[in-house]
């Protein structure tokens, strides 16, 4: 008996009148324990994403700190990796041109899409300038010098595949070789940030002078493919050892295939992408 109670159940007429009330009319008594019902107060906890991301990413958190659960087809779910002030891009900026740790550990965690995303687009706009710039200055003829529009379709086609599709490739990869630790978010800031290195060999590669070219593309490659082993390996070395022998074969060959195309494309005056030479 000490843990029961009573619960009140008021009839309102059909004019809605409280003003009269009949205790022993309208007043009924049942009894109540007072017990809380757990399951109907609950929370659920949030599934774990498609893309590979756990619950230990702490973005989009509800005001009560719980992980607030979005639908991967919705643009909401997709904002979450372009939630990253200047600030932050910056610091990362510096931790990729100047390593002084492993990348994934400045990332802390919260990986974004949006450094990523202007640094491709970045490379972009800059690989066509130069390529431009190049092709101006190997054009020999008086006639008047057209812009080739092509190099920006090749450039964009050439960095933003290379810098989405490859790390898919790496992550699905490594899911099927059995690693619980791969991040298809983390892949793509990674292989993104990397890119920073292209910035600054396409400002000064658009000489006539080839082998110099030659020379700033391989400092590019270098510089690049260390910075991606170096934080690839302890996610590789995860893996079977002959698979993760495989992958860092194929990530050093594929990284070498952009930095030739890169040459080859852009800052070659025998140009495929050029149709006039």
């Amino acid at each position: 008996m000490a843990n029961q109670g009573y619960d009140v159940v008021v009839d309102v007429d059909a004019d809605g009148d409280l003003g009269h009330t009949d205790l022993q009319e309208d007043l009924e008594f049942h009894p109540s324990n007072f017990e809380n019902e757990n399951r109907s107060s609950k929370v659920q906890p949030d599934a774990t994403p498609f893309l590979g991301g756990g619950p230990s990413r702490g973005r989009d958190r509800s005001p009560g700190g719980s992980p607030a659960k979005h639908s991967w087809w919705t643009i909401h779910y997709y904002s979450q990796f372009f939630d990253v002030d200047t600030n932050e891009v910056l610091r990362r900026c510096v931790a990729a041109v100047y390593p002084r740790s492993n990348f994934l550990d400045v990332l802390e965690g919260n990986a974004d899409l949006y450094g990523p995303f202007w640094i491709a687009t970045t490379v972009v706009v800059i690989l066509f300038l130069t390529g431009t710039i190049s092709q101006y200055l190997a054009n020999n003829d008086d006639e008047h010098f057209e812009y080739d529009f092509t190099l920006l379709s090749g450039a964009a086609g050439l960095v933003y595949g290379y810098t989405g599709v490859i790390p898919i490739a790496l992550w699905a990869a490594l899911r099927w070789f059995g690693s619980s630790t791969a991040d298809l978010i983390e892949c793509w800031a990674l292989y993104g940030y990397a890119n920073l290195v292209w910035i600054g060999v396409a400002l000064v590669s658009w000489s006539p002078l080839t082998a110099l070219n030659w020379a700033l593309v391989g400092v590019g490659f270098a510089w690049s493919v260390a910075f991606l082993l170096r934080n690839l390996y302890p996610v590789l070395s995860a893996t079977d050892a002959k698979a993760s022998k495989i992958l860092l074969i194929l990530v050093i060959l594929l990284h070498g295939g952009l930095a030739i195309a890169i040459k080859v494309l852009f800052f070659a005056h025998g140009s495929p992408v050029n149709k006039d030479t």
